[in-house]
């Protein structure tokens, strides 16, 4: 019964609540759909944390993506021994650029007063979860090899058992805690992500091809 509840009701849960904070915020408070960029404020820091940031997480996003849209060819690619091998250090190395990307981005918001005052108690929460969920995900590449193969055959065909409304969880059950924890924490990101400024991620550019023109206006203090 708690198992159903984690992999079955918390993934559909979460789903359902980001998909309507998502539209209401997109119809109804469309210019709070934004980066909010703190470059201006702090730019050394942010460069050499959003770099290994960004490459490393979009990297390892497209190599699960791909498992879970093309399971056969991925198999076929994983099928051979060199190019799991190539696979398996690719992805450990992606897995602690990420993380280190992560920790200096942290650092540079609880470092510097002029990024702190920028960020909500949401950003807070989700630079935590990811930072949760990038970490963990090095710690099962490491501890838990050959994860390019073996995640073919346990959360991919539980996704798809979930996207065909036709939930099976003991394809998962089973594994190790800390792995079953960076399967559930994806949907805790998921949840958070549309009350945050990665909203943004959702829309753009494609909101930014009819929206208005935001007019800004710098006040000068007068003495």
């Amino acid at each position: 019964m708690f198992d159903n509840a984690l992999f079955i009701g918390f993934p559909y849960a979460a789903v359902a609540i980001a998909i309507i904070v998502a539209v209401y915020r997109f119809w109804f408070d469309p210019y709070s759909v934004s980066s909010q960029s703190s470059q201006f404020l702090e730019n050394r820091k942010l460069f050499f944390g959003s770099v290994p940031w960004h490459y490393g997480v979009i990297i390892i996003l497209l190599g699960h993506i791909t498992a879970l849209m093309f399971p056969g060819v991925w198999g076929l690619f994983t099928a051979n021994q060199t190019r799991l091998y190539v696979l398996e250090i690719t992805g450990l190395a992606l897995a602690l650029m990420t993380t280190v990307g992560i920790l200096i981005l942290i650092y540079r918001r609880i470092a510097d007063a002029r990024t702190q005052t920028v960020t909500s108690p949401y950003d807070w929460i989700l630079l935590f979860f990811l930072f949760l969920q990038v970490a963990f995900g090095f710690w099962a590449a490491y501890y838990y090899r050959w994860g390019s193969d073996w995640y073919l055959h346990t959360a991919v065909p539980w996704l798809v058992s979930l996207l065909k409304f036709q939930p099976d969880i003991t394809y998962v059950t089973a594994l190790p805690f800390w792995v079953r924890f960076h399967f559930l924490n994806g949907f805790v990101i998921i949840l958070l992500l549309p009350f945050t400024r990665l909203m943004h991620v959702l829309v753009f550019p494609i909101s930014y091809l009819w929206r208005e023109h935001q007019v800004v206006i710098w006040h000068k203090a007068r003495h």
